[in-house]
């Protein structure tokens, strides 16, 4: 087998690898359990087992029933909310509101990404939340977001029940 990229460190192979030599990057991923593939014009892939992969999807589906459980009783959502700081530091930016918005936010996400496969909504919660706590840090960018937006006005907007 070729090189590896030393860079990404002993679980990666290039892209050239695998088209050479599928089997010995194929039984080096089964090894390792994941092994990323380097590709010089192209995002990066992830070579897995079935078994892998479906062993991380039930990973991801019990602690995502587990912080679900955990929301619905008084002492768990507040374990939650006092656990937050310790995984995203920025949190402290938020207002309680805002806190207790994510921690749902997040946790909705979490469930949609382990029972139904979409997992770019715990990515955009967390961007989203921390892009808020960014400006909410900054006193000149919070001043400044909460300025009228520049152009026409479009009237009321009417809601219908």
């Amino acid at each position: 087998m070729g090189t590896t990229h030393a860079e990404a460190g002993s679980d990666s192979v290039s892209f050239t690898d695998l088209s050479r030599n599928p089997r010995t990057v194929a039984a080096k991923a089964a090894a390792l359990g994941r092994l990323r593939i380097t590709h010089r014009d192209a995002p990066d892939m992830v070579l897995t087992t079935a078994a892998q992969a479906d062993l991380t999807e039930e990973n991801l589906t019990t602690a995502s029933r587990l912080f679900l459980a955990l929301m619905k009783q008084d002492d768990g959502a507040r374990t939650l909310l006092l656990a937050l700081p310790e995984v995203f530091p920025w949190v402290r930016h938020l207002d309680e509101e805002e806190v207790r918005s994510f921690t749902v936010e997040l946790i909705e996400a979490l469930s949609d990404a382990a029972e139904l496969g979409t997992g770019e909504a715990v990515h955009r919660a967390v961007v989203s939340w921390r892009a808020t706590a960014r400006i909410n840090a900054d006193p000149e960018q919070l001043r400044e977001s909460r300025l009228p937006l520049p152009g026409d006005d479009l009237g009321q907007v009417e809601v219908s029940v």
